[in-house]
């Protein structure tokens, strides 16, 4: 559902629909916008305290709202058609909230802590690997389906919405035979002082201060990127789905390797160095032109969307752990509703932000160059060039390093030297490369990520030594 209704395919949508700079930036605040509405949610829960019941019944009307996208090219006049598209979406955001308090807070309490982290990995493995497929697919029928009738390119994610909202409903059936243990019995004086009782926590209201900052940072560049590519460099739909696959099948390979350290470790060793690393693919962007496409373009996207694939499989999977693990038992619908208020705020003002002054910058342009002289001889080469988008890069870049400070003050336990989790990342997706080596071909295909680790590839060679000792003894 979320492959097929979102995502590039949204974007393509609203751009085919004539949506300008500022209405992307609405397209991605709407949805955030919408989990305000988690305040009348939480007292739903806490009033029924049934949420298998309220995440069924809200997900089911939220998800056959995709239909009325789908419907747009068939029965809207084309004028209409970008308000019909952002009027459902508002409308639809404003029921997924329901949804979202209910389950996270049923997931607290079915999800043993202690299995968080592999439980969540491997979830989201499979849903990033149906995904990875799936979006390849739809890719590939949307370019086939504007060859076969170049006038009906509109029908053809018609077709998307219609599938993603099936897609949806069936996932309504397998949550409503998910089981629910039942709510623990928390005495509460009022509802307000609910809601008042995480920022009473200083150690979770320093996790709201780092989630917010990163929410905001995240979704002041991130929702532009398929723009980006599109009208800044001029890719097709096909080679931005193909970068965007790229990115989910590194973010396959290296959950597991996440859920493996979140759970040995802790996650907020796992989040410096997770966003530490998507922070600078985020920088790199700027450096995808200079100042138009040159012959290094291609492979640096390649080379940012593995990155942001390796990096935010990793943000995902801690910052969701940590919020379940640092939320008390019987107070977690409060503690992860109030935490996912102040994200939604947070990446609802960023889009919103990118979209009023994205025609201001670009108008602007920040140039730095380094240049050689010598008799009848003068060379000139840019190191840097800031223009439009690469304005909001650089700024997500310097909000997000910020927000990385804000996690030294969040206590933890399972405390780890970033250097020394590094390299036992690497040393782990070491084995992966290893047990991939068998397969013919596959070791050469691996060998780029393997690269940056010398200390691992030492470490294999000196376990190789080692097992062949054991079968000597042996």
């Amino acid at each position: 559902m979320t492959v097929l209704s979102g995502g590039v395919f949204l974007v393509a949508l609203a751009l085919q629909l004539g949506a300008s700079n500022l209405v992307v930036g609405l397209l991605a605040a709407i949805p955030p916008l919408g989990n305000l509405l988690q305040i009348p949610a939480i007292f739903l829960v806490e009033k029924i305290r049934n949420r298998r019941l309220i995440a069924v019944v809200s997900a089911a009307i939220s998800r056959t709202m995709w239909l009325g996208i789908a419907t747009i090219p068939f029965f809207v006049p084309s004028r209409l058609g970008l308000t019909v598209l952002l009027i459902v979406l508002l409308a639809r955001s404003l029921i997924v909230p329901f949804t979202s308090v209910a389950w996270n807070s049923w997931m607290r309490d079915l999800i043993p802590p202690d299995s968080l982290g592999s439980f969540f990995a491997r979830r989201m493995r499979l849903s990033v690997g149906t995904g990875m497929i799936l979006s390849l697919g739809a890719g590939f029928f949307i370019d086939r389906w504007k060859g076969l009738f170049p006038n009906l390119g509109l029908q053809g994610y018609s077709i998307l919405f219609f599938l993603a909202s099936l897609a949806g409903l069936l996932g309504v059936y397998f949550i409503s035979g998910t089981p629910e243990p039942r709510m623990p019995e928390v005495e509460r004086s009022k509802f307000f002082a609910t809601l008042v009782e995480p920022f009473r926590d200083q150690n979770f209201r320093n996790l709201i201060h780092f989630s917010g900052a990163w929410s905001f940072a995240a979704n002041l560049a991130a929702p532009f990127f398929t723009v980006y590519m599109l009208r800044r460099l001029g890719f097709g739909v096909s080679f931005v789905i193909v970068l965007t696959v790229l990115s989910q099948l590194t973010h396959i390979i290296f959950l597991r390797i996440w859920g493996i350290f979140t759970d040995r470790f802790n996650n907020k060793s796992v989040l410096t160095v997770s966003g530490g690393l998507y922070m600078l693919a985020v920088l790199g962007w700027t450096f995808t032109t200079l100042p138009e496409k040159y012959f290094f373009t291609v492979p640096l996207l390649v080379i940012l969307h593995i990155l942001m694939g390796m990096s935010i499989s990793g943000v995902n999977l801690a910052s969701g752990n940590i919020g379940f693990k640092l939320a008390p038992p019987g107070s977690a619908t409060a503690y992860l509703a109030t935490r996912n208020m102040i994200n939604s705020l947070c990446s609802a003002i960023g889009p919103i932000l990118g979209g009023f002054t994205a025609d201001f910058f670009a108008q602007r342009q920040l140039s730095l160059a380094v240049s050689w002289s010598a008799p009848g001889r003068e060379v000139s080469l840019n190191t840097l060039s800031l223009r439009h988008w690469d304005f909001f890069f650089v700024s997500a870049f310097i909000i997000g390093l910020y927000a990385i400070h804000r996690l030294t003050s969040i206590v933890e336990e399972g405390d780890i030297d970033e250097k020394e989790l590094l390299l036992q990342v690497f040393s782990e997706l070491g084995r992966d490369v290893k047990s991939l080596s068998s397969i013919g071909g596959m070791r050469y295909m691996t060998q780029f990520v393997s690269a940056p680790a010398r200390y691992m590839e030492l470490m294999v060679k000196e376990r190789n030594r080692s097992k062949g000792k054991n079968e000597i003894n042996e």
